[in-house]
């Protein structure tokens, strides 16, 4: 029998959980379907937010041709081979074909070059889908003729409709008899993935199927799973989990927790280049300007993994991820400018200073654009005391620096410019 994810796959918008952003009433995507004008695109986001699903809908609803490749295991060849059979398949004015191209990011440059002819000619409409930012993992000429949408993960009221869809109506759940007590474990395990709460649902109902009542609960959840475990999958399930563990643990100074998932995700099969934008990330949202070193380290390791490859590139892994648990820590850089965007968000487009505007023109003049700019260079040690913030919110301090040695020097030095202004 198939999986109960499987079972339960959304046929219809109307049946689809989740990113009303994209296909609730008057969104981008429903539109698009309604009118049958359905372009080329990406959907980028995590694993169980509806990717696939969303694909075939589309396909159904337009009663188009559907064919569907997985960039795990089709190369040039299958890709060429596909775009073939559609071409033969398109007779007079039927309707064009629909390519759906799953993990998008695991195609390589001459892959993705394959594609370019038959997405330029009409020839089909591709679909891609992609965890990754195809911004990176896309080349440019294709990413140019696709539109991209970014699919979320579900929010908890989203998984509690699914669950509640499941025991009313697949079959083989209301053939059985069973009490939902509680859902916080099934939430929190999902972690807003679709199919990874559906797999969990199943095993802890297959679990107790011989004991005639099923009851879900929390702690029989956890029961459930500890004798279920979920291999490492790169595609899914741990995916995440064990990337938040890896940058927990960098975050939180254990070189040897640090090296151990780092592990866990090489063997697993994980994509070296996937973990290295991670450490580039880390290097700066937690280490910051502690150490920013480590934002260089990391970005060389970056693109010494993509030089070098495996197995030697586990190495400078290795060596960047222990650089990085090891290194002072700070997140200085980070909440300034989460605070920034807030600010902004707050007081909205406030109108820059005039005397920080440019002034190309004789006009912009003579409406004292530029006008008493002090320019730094012109004073004694490139400093000089000034207002750079628009009136409304001036003298607000953003930056604040954290208690390392390296930020404790910025600090005095701070002091020593602005004297009472911000610091």
């Amino acid at each position: 029998m198939k999986p109960l994810a499987e079972r339960l796959r959304p046929t219809s918008l109307d049946e689809y959980i989740g990113q009303k952003h994209l296909v609730g009433e008057g969104a981008v995507l429903r539109k698009a379907l309604e009118s049958g004008n359905i372009p080329s695109m990406i959907f980028w986001g995590p694993p169980g937010v509806g990717k696939t699903t969303l694909a075939r809908i589309f396909a159904n609803g337009t009663d188009r041709p559907f064919y569907t490749l997985s960039a795990v295991d089709s190369g040039v060849k299958e890709v060429r081979e596909t775009i073939k059979r559609a071409e033969s398949n398109r007779f007079f004015n039927a309707k064009m074909p629909i390519l759906f191209i799953d993990e998008i990011h695991r195609f390589s440059k001459s892959q993705q070059d394959s594609l370019l002819g038959a997405v330029e000619k009409g020839t089909v409409t591709l679909i891609g889908a992609t965890t990754e930012n195809p911004s990176f993992e896309v080349i440019s000429a294709l990413l140019s003729r696709c539109q991209v949408y970014v699919l979320a993960s579900l929010e908890e009221s989203d998984l509690l409709g699914l669950i509640d869809h499941a025991l009313q109506n697949d079959e083989l759940l209301q053939s059985k008899d069973i009490e939902l007590k509680q859902t916080d474990a099934l939430i929190r395990f999902s972690g807003g993935d679709a199919r990874k709460l559906l797999n969990v649902l199943e095993i802890v109902v297959n679990a107790q199927s011989k004991e005639g009542k099923v009851v879900i609960e929390d702690k029989v959840v956890v029961e459930s799973l500890q004798q279920n475990t979920f291999r490492y999958d790169k595609s899914g399930e741990q995916h995440y989990d064990m990337v938040s563990a890896f940058i927990k643990s960098i975050r939180g100074s254990d070189p040897n927790a640090s090296v151990y998932y780092l592990a866990r995700m090489l063997e697993g099969g994980e994509d070296p280049k996937f973990i290295a934008r991670r450490l580039i990330i880390a290097a700066s949202e937690d280490i910051g300007m502690a150490n920013p070193n480590a934002l260089l380290l990391a970005k060389t390791c970056f693109d010494s993994v993509a030089i070098i490859g495996m197995p030697e590139a586990r190495i400078i892994l290795s060596q960047a991820t222990i650089y990085l648990a090891t290194s002072p820590k700070s997140n200085a850089s980070y909440v300034a400018i989460k605070d920034a965007q807030s600010l902004v968000k707050k007081t909205g487009n406030l109108p820059v200073p005039l005397h920080l505007r440019n002034a190309p023109t004789k006009l912009m003049k003579q409406l004292d654009y530029g006008k008493n700019y002090q320019y730094a260079h012109d004073f004694p040690g490139n400093f000089v005391q000034g207002e750079f913030l628009p009136d409304k919110i001036s003298k607000t301090k953003i930056y604040h620096p954290s208690d390392n040695p390296a930020e404790q020097k910025i600090l005095q030095r701070l002091k020593a410019w602005w004297k009472g202004w911000y610091y």
